[in-house]
């Protein structure tokens, strides 16, 4: 077993007890027990950066075990069993844990304790990886930083010269694919019509298990 493999198993054992969104909440302690939902990989050359869990998730511990996640998988042209390969791909929310719901019946944003505790630690601890797809707004404040633009559409929209700028690993942008988007896709095609392939062509190569 590598140092890396070591240090990945004990920060997924760390993660997978941690309760400091009850037990040392920044801001309202979460409404319901902690179940982070999180795959680390010391192989995985392509990791998916989303929000936060949903209802959904959170009630199975499989991340977008949902119909975002069927979108997601389309978009990115990969079946379930690739998706959910952890050899191939690492998925690491800006939140671990569904963190309720708002007074409309919407997501709460992700919890910021988890960002605080371990996205620093965990990125360290992966070096392998070749490309991140940063999906929504939270996600791509962490990985863009001051790269991002000033609205979702424009940060989107300059996917590719993100991925042209970025050193390893590289970045692109996404938007959620949750259903609540499906007005802006209709809205903004070129999205479908360019980002989409460049997308698959981008995680081809990257999903072959290396020797």
């Amino acid at each position: 077993m590598t140092r890396q493999n070591e240090d990945l198993n004990l920060l997924a054992e760390k993660i997978a007890a941690c309760t400091a969104c009850v037990d040392a909440a920044s801001g309202d302690p979460l409404p319901h027990a902690p179940n982070p939902v999180v795959r680390l990989s010391s192989t995985a050359r392509l990791c998916i950066a989303g929000q936060a869990p949903g209802m959904r998730v959170h009630k199975t511990g499989i991340p977008f075990n949902d119909p975002s996640g069927d979108r997601l998988r389309e978009w990115m042209g990969i079946d379930r069993d690739t998706f959910y390969d952890q050899r191939r791909i690492a998925i690491v929310p800006m939140g671990f844990c569904f963190p309720g719901y708002d007074a409309k019946g919407g997501d709460l944003p992700p919890r910021k304790e988890c960002r605080a505790l371990w996205h620093d630690r965990i990125f360290e601890a992966m070096p392998q990886l070749e490309l991140v797809l940063v999906i929504g707004q939270y996600a791509q404040s962490y990985h863009l930083g001051n790269r991002r633009q000033k609205t979702l559409t424009e940060t989107v929209k300059a996917s590719m010269r993100h991925w042209h700028e970025s050193r390893v690993p590289k970045v692109l942008p996404l938007p959620h694919p949750s259903w609540r988007n499906t007005a802006w896709l209709k809205r903004n095609p070129w999205f479908e019509q360019e980002t989409i392939p460049f997308l698959r062509q981008q995680i081809e190569p990257l999903l072959s298990l290396e020797e």
